[in-house]
């Protein structure tokens, strides 16, 4: 039960719900409130199915690469650990993708989905998630439903983003952000200390 909440809680920092509310609410500000919805769950959905898709042949493209474990674990770390400083001492996430919306009538895919809610960050996390040489398929197969859950409550965080935002504000928001990449952090660091310790001892 344990280790459930704490991929939970991890999972909620590298997906950052309360950080995609900016973005969805510029990217739909000139669509109504139907079409809004529409882009929510059609957001959600489709962020689900990528980092499904990174779950189930994320690791087998690596292996056909012949990148070793301890490899794939310091590199995922780096990745995430410099995601996790864009998210401390960048401008944040919010602001830098919000920048990227160029088309507000094609918004579902990018920005809301890719990489509003599925980010190179939230990839990489899922594959290391998975590793099938550390997780049996009953413990992939419970961190898939969690991934699953945390991209539902994202979806319902962004139905309704107006009184979250209401709520809490852009400030706020951007606070939560980067607390979220200071746990991120903490994981991307405890990530390429164990593959330097599996490296060195082998």
């Amino acid at each position: 039960m344990k280790e459930i909440i704490t991929t939970i809680l991890f999972l909620i920092a590298v997906l950052d719900p309360l950080g995609s509310v900016p973005v969805y609410l510029e990217a739909t500000k000139s669509l109504d409130k139907r079409h809004k919805k529409k882009v929510a769950i059609r957001a959600s959905f489709i962020a689900f199915l990528i980092l499904l898709f990174f779950i189930l042949v994320g690791q087998i493209i690596l292996e056909g690469m012949q990148v070793s474990l301890d490899a794939f674990q310091i590199s995922g770390g780096v990745i995430l650990f410099l995601f996790a400083l864009t998210m401390i001492f960048g401008e944040g996430k919010p602001e830098s993708e919000k920048k990227k919306i160029t088309d507000y009538k094609h918004v579902t895919i990018f920005p809301v989905a890719i990489p509003s809610i599925a980010s190179p960050g939230a990839i990489m996390a899922v594959v290391l998630l998975t590793d099938n040489h550390i997780y049996t398929i009953q413990q992939q197969a419970i961190t898939t439903g969690l991934v699953f859950i945390v991209t539902m409550l994202t979806m319902l965080i962004l139905l309704g983003a107006n009184i979250v935002q209401k709520r809490i504000g852009d400030y706020g928001i951007a606070v939560i952000s980067k607390v979220m990449g200071l746990i991120l952090a903490a994981y991307a660091v405890q990530s390429i200390l164990s593959g330097l310790k599996d490296f060195f001892t082998h």
